[in-house]
């Protein structure tokens, strides 16, 4: 009897060279200065582009430190560090001790910091629903299900010798 194990490994061998494609590609658009640009524009924010990821950033995960926000964005931690203060000094975010680890101090969004995302969320919205216009809801809704599902899964460590 043949083994259709061969058949599936390529099946999914390809199945994973498109999903990672597409990840490459979703991603590659996400990194691009211009979305940023666009973003601020279209919330009619006054933020300097490259404080716009921290501000995003620190209101979806704070309270956060600079290390763990500089492992998040891809950036050094003493330019996260220095761009943090600007945030600070703009009264946008907050510093606080962490309640976890005296040594951390914390970046945490302000009510002005919180009102600029809420503008930023808006606008994003805007942008989405342009997007998903002539998608189906149910397909919409598995596409949040899917990707909530990868996220999580990618966000594991994976297996050792794999």
């Amino acid at each position: 009897m043949p083994s259709t194990k061969n058949v599936q490994n390529t099946h999914i061998r390809d199945q994973l060279r498109q999903l990672h494609g597409a990840v490459l590609d979703i991603v590659g658009v996400m990194n691009r200065p211009q979305r940023d640009e666009v973003l601020i524009k279209a919330a009619g924010i006054p933020l300097d582009r490259a404080l716009f990821p921290l501000l995003v950033g620190i209101e979806r995960f704070g309270p956060i430190g600079v290390v763990e926000m500089a492992d998040r964005t891809g950036r050094d931690y003493t330019t996260v560090s220095r761009q943090i203060a600007k945030l600070e000094s703009l009264d946008l975010v907050t510093r606080q001790g962490s309640a976890t680890d005296r040594r951390v101090r914390e970046a945490v969004i302000t009510a002005k910091g919180k009102a600029m995302t809420n503008l930023v969320d808006a606008a994003r919205e805007r942008i989405g629903r342009a997007i998903f216009a002539s998608w189906d809801a149910p397909d919409i809704a598995e596409l949040v299900r899917l990707m909530r599902k990868f996220a999580d899964a990618v966000k594991e460590e994976p297996p050792v010798g794999s």
